[in-house]
């Protein structure tokens, strides 16, 4: 590790560890690993920037910026005091503590919280506020004390241009993980026929591009004391991305008129209009599109979220049949929380990967090779 290196934890939803340790590793982060519920990497301040800037698969980027042992409060108070916070934290800006404890001598979350509350206004003079946008998460496990700084601010798969959603979207940062997961690089044309608000069209087009996900928004880290307004300029640029992505074109249908008037809003606030096409219609009606086969990739009403479950394996298996009878060439992936349902498609699907909570259910993502 570098001077002046700590680690920095990459948040991601339990199941897609592997997928983000991918990403990070192919945008040249340090030493990626996971761990559950996330990714280490190793760097500086302007690798904490670009990891909010960049990767598409975090929901949140934190700075761990202190560890120590901590048996009691006193010595949490101690060492707290010994973090050195004006290189970190703002005197004019309010923050917030938030405190977990686990397996500790020290139990009372609330106590730990205002140890390091007291150390930092001891330091800086800065207020605290409950809504204060700079979030210092306290960790206490194991006797085993971990400081960190969450530098997003809101969840990463917030973008900042797309405003408008369906009923249960797929978020960003989970659509461009299972769109990693299928082996989707941005070289070929991607297709959902239950697009929703389009979240998995539009990020397939951003990829192809090179598109930065969070080129539209701001964030905590721009707050702190570490902060380099200059450097961050020189690696925002103007977003990324000018090409067409090779003349490739993605699509969205779905049966609903107001998802498609959704999808295609959200793709002129992206800025992949020309990239992407909508169309109302039902699953039955669905032809591949001119050019080269591509990624199937789908996300359809489970049981347990919009429906009955029972009367959802019709669509699943009108959804199984016209994949199979139209779209030789293509490979297929879907997302479901019932494993009944995938099966309904009557599609070669390999075994599922490990499952993923989305919306408080846990669903697994489904793949076939080249459709025969």
């Amino acid at each position: 590790m570098s001077e002046g290196d700590f680690e920095i934890f990459l948040v991601t939803a339990p199941g897609l560890e592997s997928a983000l340790v991918a990403e990070a590793r192919e945008k040249g982060f340090k030493q990626p690993a996971p761990i559950l519920g996330g990714v280490t990497v190793t760097g500086g301040w302007p690798e904490v920037w670009r990891a909010n800037l960049e990767l598409r698969g975090a929901v949140r980027v934190l700075a761990r910026v202190a560890e120590f042992r901590a048996m009691h409060l006193a010595q949490l108070d101690k060492r707290a005091h010994k973090v050195p916070w004006t290189q970190i934290l703002r005197p004019d800006i309010p923050f917030r503590v938030e405190a977990a404890c686990k397996k500790s001598r020290i139990y009372h979350q609330g106590a730990a919280a205002q140890r390091i509350k007291t150390a930092i206004k001891d330091a800086l003079g800065a207020t605290v506020s409950d809504d204060a946008e700079v979030a210092i998460k306290v960790r206490i496990d194991d006797d085993l004390c971990t400081i960190s700084i969450d530098t997003s601010g809101e969840s990463l798969h917030k973008r900042g241009h797309k405003e408008e959603v369906a009923k249960a979207p797929m978020r960003e940062n989970m659509a461009a993980l299972f769109l990693r997961q299928c082996s989707y690089r941005g070289s070929e044309p991607v297709l959902d026929p239950m697009c929703g608000s389009g979240t998995f069209v539009i990020e397939a087009a951003e990829i192809a591009i090179g598109l930065k996900p969070g080129r539209s928004r701001r964030f905590a880290f721009e707050q702190l004391a570490s902060f380099d307004p200059a450097v961050w300029r020189n690696l925002r640029g103007e977003g990324g991305g000018a090409g067409t992505g090779s003349g490739l074109r993605f699509h969205g249908s779905d049966h609903d008129a107001g998802a498609i008037r959704m999808s295609r809003a959200n793709a002129e606030r992206v800025g992949v209009t020309a990239l992407t096409e909508f169309q109302q219609q039902d699953v039955s009606d669905l032809m591949p599109p001119d050019g080269p086969p591509g990624l199937v990739i789908v996300n359809p009403p489970y049981g347990a979220r919009i429906g009955d479950k029972q009367s959802l394996s019709p669509l699943y298996r009108v959804l199984g049949q016209t994949l199979l009878s139209r779209f030789a060439g293509w490979r297929v992936g879907l997302i479901t929380s019932e494993a009944a349902l995938a099966e309904a498609t009557g599609l070669p699907f390999a075994p599922p990967g490990a499952p993923v909570t989305h919306g408080g259910l846990r669903v697994s993502l489904f793949q076939t090779g080249a459709l025969a």
